[in-house]
């Protein structure tokens, strides 16, 4: 009986073991599916530098994973992927820019007095398309593209002054914009379309994403064509503390057949041009020889200030009164002319377009380079609540 029962008590715990490790893989399993069901794609994120994606594939209406994922957990993963100098991209990802208003832009066509409503990415085609050589890099075409469509958001929020009513208007007071039927009548039906789809591809590449600062919009976006070989601070111009708008340095704009230009003009016609615009100043063309000073120079080389005769004028004025290619000027007087001699061409603030496409022939990419000639910026997405 004895031997009974210790067979029976035996069994007893066999069962009540067998039970207990049946509750615990019960347990223990979900919890290791549900570690599980989060997938970061690091591959996806080492090829497409500006997408870290949930594996859309594991979502279910049951289980669905929040997008926002931690910047410190995506970075200790990123570390063990040899990807660490991305890693400030990751920031970027989650760096939302909520716009209250619609994606539609109110542009104003100057030429025929009218305002066009067109999709945001639209009319980024049709800005794109103007105001950077086709011939460029894709990765400079895509950081373009990013400026551009920056610039319209911000004329969203603080509307042009010309714009007849509207977001922006058409002309290089803004951003040069035209359709893609006049782009392609430009372009000639040999290249138009083949020209047309590499603008496209560098606009949809970037579809949405704009400059950030300090998790706000960039509301001053500048760009130009050409450097002295240092792009100007914004402050030193007179613009205010614009701290994304500093001087930095941009090698190999040197190589533009635009980096230097001259322009003669006699000493009469100077005369004239200065004291019909500034009437106090005394200008004649017997004193001009002998009237005319730089007081103050940039950090990049820009003139700030001269003296011409009594009056004080900014480098930025005085540019675009003689219509010089660039504030970074010399000039020697002759006999009955005086030569201007101008590195660079543009306002040099910014980013220089041709110093991004040496940039992009380095390599980079275009958040490197944007990075590079706004300083401290981010890159964010944008989304319209309206």
């Amino acid at each position: 009986m004895s031997k009974n029962f210790l067979k029976g008590f035996t069994t007893i715990k066999l069962v009540i073991v067998t039970a207990i490790c049946i509750i615990l893989f019960m347990i223990i399993i979900p919890v290791i599916t549900m570690k599980a069901d989060v997938k970061i794609d690091f591959n996806k994120y080492a090829t497409n530098k500006e997408k870290i994606n949930v594996n859309e594939s594991d979502k279910s209406e049951d289980n669905k994973v929040e997008e926002e994922i931690d910047n410190t957990e995506i970075k200790d993963k990123v570390d063990e992927v040899d990807n660490v100098d991305n890693v400030d991209k990751i920031e970027d990802i989650n760096n939302e820019i909520n716009i209250n208003t619609n994606s539609t832009v109110s542009v104003y066509i100057t030429l025929e007095n009218r305002i066009e409503e067109i999709e945001l990415e639209d009319y980024v085609y049709g800005v794109l398309a103007n105001t950077m050589p086709i011939s460029f890099e894709t990765e400079a075409l895509k950081a373009q593209a990013i400026v551009a469509r920056t610039y319209v958001v911000s004329k969203k929020i603080n509307p042009c002054t010309e714009a007849n009513g509207g977001d922006i208007c058409d002309s290089a007071h803004c951003q040069v914009y035209s359709s893609k039927d006049d782009i392609l009548k430009k372009w000639g039906e040999e290249n138009g379309e083949r020209y047309w789809e590499k603008i496209k591809n560098a606009v949809d590449d970037t579809k949405g994403i704009v400059l950030t600062y300090d998790s706000e919009l960039v509301m001053y976006p500048l760009y130009f064509a050409v450097s002295a070989g240092k792009t100007e601070s914004a402050e030193e111009l007179g613009m205010g503390k614009i701290p994304y708008l500093k001087s930095v340095d941009s090698p190999g704009d040197e190589e533009s057949s635009k980096f230097e230009s001259s322009k003669e003009i006699t000493l009469s016609d100077l005369a004239y041009i200065i004291s019909n615009k500034y009437p106090k100043s005394g200008i004649t063309s017997s004193n001009i020889r002998d009237s005319i000073s730089i007081l103050s120079r940039s950090e990049s080389g820009g003139v700030i200030e001269l003296k011409v005769g009594d009056s004080v004028i900014k480098g930025a004025d005085f540019k675009v009164l003689l219509g010089l290619n660039s504030t970074n000027f010399d000039y020697s007087i002759g006999d009955n002319t005086i030569i201007f001699n101008c590195k660079g061409y543009g306002e040099g603030v910014g980013m220089s377009q041709w110093g991004a496409n040496v940039m992009a022939k380095d390599g980079k990419s275009y958040d490197e380079i944007l990075k590079h000639y706004y300083t401290g910026i981010n890159i964010g997405n944008l989304k319209f609540n309206l």
